[in-house]
């Protein structure tokens, strides 16, 4: 870690330690580091699928057997990814009450297997399963339960197509996810964005809502990005490797000091 981040990590940690309720926002980029790429980075799942083909409404009712085609492998890369430091230390920082929640665009579920308390998932999850049609939830025990369905997997009451809870290019982001957020975003003083670069919204606006009342705001990404009009420190390093420098910082200080 050169000098200057090292600094960019100590102006951080001097925020963090000011705030009285901090959160973070999560993107691809925090899990990079765990084996997952960036969708629609090369490499990527966006790469080997058309998005339009295998993950919206029209694929669920036209497309079903390349929906499953595209789950099978999400969810198999998924299952071999684990927290990596960065996540670690967002966790760490939740138990030490240094952070409010996580907000993630992510659907990998590995903030919540890091140990944070509350996730919001603004996109949903890959772990949970419900009925396209008739809205039966199916309980979902690892990678090995739905290799042994035939493909597509079908409800077997009412034979629509059984359909990770995620939001599908078309779908509305979840209420009670924006809702969650949009309240967290109202009562905090600090919002920390990770590993996104402010294109996807609605997520997007949640740094502005925090620094549109006051609030202000760190990013840790790899470059430039969308936000650096609003961020009040952008530190360009990665992530697993900045945020655990910064936790030990914020950990180390008194709240409000």
């Amino acid at each position: 870690m050169d000098a200057e981040v090292r600094k960019k990590c100590e102006q951080a940690a001097r925020i963090w330690g000011e705030s009285e309720c901090a959160i973070a926002l999560t993107g691809a980029g925090i899990s990079v580091p765990s084996g997952i790429p960036d969708f629609r980075s090369p490499g990527g799942l966006w790469s080997k699928f058309d998005p339009n083909e295998v993950c919206s409404q029209w694929a669920l009712e036209n497309n079903p057997r390349g929906v499953w085609e595209f789950m099978l492998e999400a969810v198999g890369m998924f299952s071999r990814a684990e927290p990596n430091p960065a996540h670690a230390a967002l966790a760490d920082l939740d138990k030490k009450g240094r952070l409010e929640a996580v907000v993630t665009q992510n659907i990998d579920g590995l903030h919540q297997m890091a140990g944070n308390r509350e996730v919001i998932e603004f996109h949903g999850g890959c772990n949970r399963f419900f009925c396209h049609k008739c809205g039966r939830e199916f309980v979902f025990n690892g990678l090995e339960d739905i290799a042994e369905v035939d493909m597509p997997w079908m409800c077997f009451e009412c034979g629509g197509i059984v359909r990770p809870d995620v939001v599908f290019f078309g779908e509305q982001i979840p209420f009670k996810a924006l809702a969650r957020t949009q309240d967290l975003a109202s009562r905090a003083d600090l919002v920390v964005v990770v590993g996104t670069s402010g294109e996807v919204a609605p997520a997007n606006t949640v740094p502005h809502m925090v620094t549109s009342r006051g609030g202000r705001m760190i990013e840790i990404n790899l470059g430039p990005t969308l936000y650096a009009e609003i961020a009040d420190v952008s530190i360009f390093a990665p992530a697993q490797e900045a945020l655990p420098r910064i936790g030990e910082m914020v950990s180390a200080r008194q709240p409000g000091v």
